[in-house]
């Protein structure tokens, strides 16, 4: 039975399962997949956030507040990470992608792999979160120019299958990282010493197929960026507001995302507190239930909603999917006012459905709205706009929970995410009609 799975796994990643001039750059980008994200499982939210909660709880000279808060940065450094979207889009501007690529993966490698030497003191806990956010930066970069590779090298009907294997596989990895780290710290608290260097080496390995991929089109991609106006700078807000005046429809789908991913984010930080502060999960359980169970579920999620992604505009994809969250955030919230692991585990895997269509959602969405040379401008948006929802979220989330839970109404804190995330689903739900005027003009003209 294992093996007929296994065989139709490989017979449906295969590369024969595309037309003959997508094989070559596919089986590169796939087999890069399944060492690249080894290296990026040390530094998930999820995950590093349950490391430094319980790694650093009880050291001299940190209180508990500044845990929290610690913990808070560091479940937001992949979003907040994201500010710098406008800066990686502005630096490949012009120039080669695929090395520009592979220069960012060796940066985040070497810095995931510096971790393992900061101290278990008060001065370590904030060299984590140091170190999370540049490398997290760095690979923020890695996925804004990503963007710009699969648009050229993969056309519209292909893209979103191509999209989905790479994040299934990516998923695979990302909860087999986690659940070594949890094992080994499980075992022994000092383990990170050599299991995040481990980590790394295993990016480096990645990063050397990688560095194999074409882009197609290359020359021509660079003479459109060269001959048309400056790729969009983090520095320049002015950028950013610009493209959303062009763009009214893009900047509505901006604001309904902003709503929805407020409450999302803000969820993160405080399950990860009552996770060792409530339930005092171990390493492994907490993140089992952070990163493991959700990313587990995703390879299984996927192939459903590249279907769905690949037959609809974005914004309708999103006023369906979005109820994966909104029903999370309602387990959660059950979970926590009946302290109950079971609703606790049922909201890791309503994440899992929701985080797999998100991913999709998050590398294609915005090719709905985007023309082809700028593609990354696009992109940047979006990911500077998550930033700055990641910076919020977080620590608005702390300082919301604390006050509530020392008045006893901790668990309503989830009740607020609740509301966000379905206040941002029905704004999807609200701009179908205008979405679907668009189309309809389109095709007639």
């Amino acid at each position: 039975m294992f093996l007929r799975l296994l065989a139709g796994v490989v017979r449906d990643f295969h590369p024969k399962t595309l037309p003959p001039m997508l094989r070559a750059n596919y089986a590169r980008e796939l087999v890069s997949w399944f060492f690249l994200p080894l290296m990026l499982g040390a530094v998930e939210g999820g995950v590093l956030g349950i490391v430094v909660k319980k790694m650093f709880t009880g050291v001299p000279g940190i209180s508990p507040a500044a845990l929290d808060i610690a913990v808070a940065a560091v479940t937001a450094a992949p979003n907040v990470a994201n500010l710098t979207s406008f800066a990686w889009a502005g630096m490949a501007h012009g120039r080669p992608k695929v090395p520009f690529i592979a220069g960012l993966q060796i940066a985040s490698a070497l810095l995931i792999a510096g971790i393992a030497a900061v101290p278990i003191s008060a001065v370590g806990l904030w060299l984590v979160v140091a170190l999370a956010f540049l490398a997290r930066s760095t690979w923020t970069g890695v996925i804004t120019v990503r963007t710009s590779v699969w648009r050229n090298n993969y056309p519209d009907a292909n893209r979103a299958i191509v999209a989905g294997r790479m994040t299934s596989v990516q998923a695979v990895v990302l909860a087999l990282s986690g659940l070594v780290i949890g094992q080994a710290l499980d075992a022994s608290p000092t383990a990170f010493r050599w299991l995040f260097p481990m980590l790394a080496l295993a990016g480096f390995l990645g990063n050397s197929i990688y560095r194999r991929v074409r882009l197609r089109g290359q020359r021509r991609l660079q003479r459109m960026e060269l001959d048309g106006r400056r790729g969009l700078r983090v520095a320049d807000p002015r950028a950013l507001w610009a493209l959303l005046r062009e763009d009214r429809l893009y900047r509505d789908f901006m604001l309904w995302m902003f709503v929805f991913g407020l409450g999302n984010l803000m969820m993160t930080p405080v399950q990860t507190i009552i996770l060792n502060d409530e339930f005092h999960c171990s390493y492994l359980e907490g993140i089992m239930i952070t990163t493991i169970l959700p990313v587990a579920i995703m390879p299984l999620m996927i192939p459903v909603w590249a279907k769905l992604l690949s037959r609809t505009h974005i914004v309708e994809f999103r006023a369906i999917h979005g109820w994966s969250f909104v029903l999370g955030s309602l387990f959660l919230w059950g979970s926590s006012a009946f302290h109950s692991m079971p609703l606790m585990y049922a909201s890791s895997v309503a994440f899992g459905v929701g985080f797999a269509g998100g991913s999709l959602a998050w590398n294609l969405g915005h090719h709905d709205f985007a023309p082809a040379h700028r593609d990354s401008d696009y992109m940047a948006v979006h990911v500077t706009l998550n930033g700055l929802r990641g910076l919020m979220a977080p620590f608005l989330a702390v300082a919301l929970y604390v006050p509530m839970q020392r008045m006893g109404i901790g668990p309503w804190f989830f009740g607020i995410c609740f509301v966000l995330n379905t206040l941002g689903v029905m704004g999807f739900v609200w701009m179908r009609p205008a979405v679907r005027r668009l189309e309809q003009a389109q095709t007639v003209v």
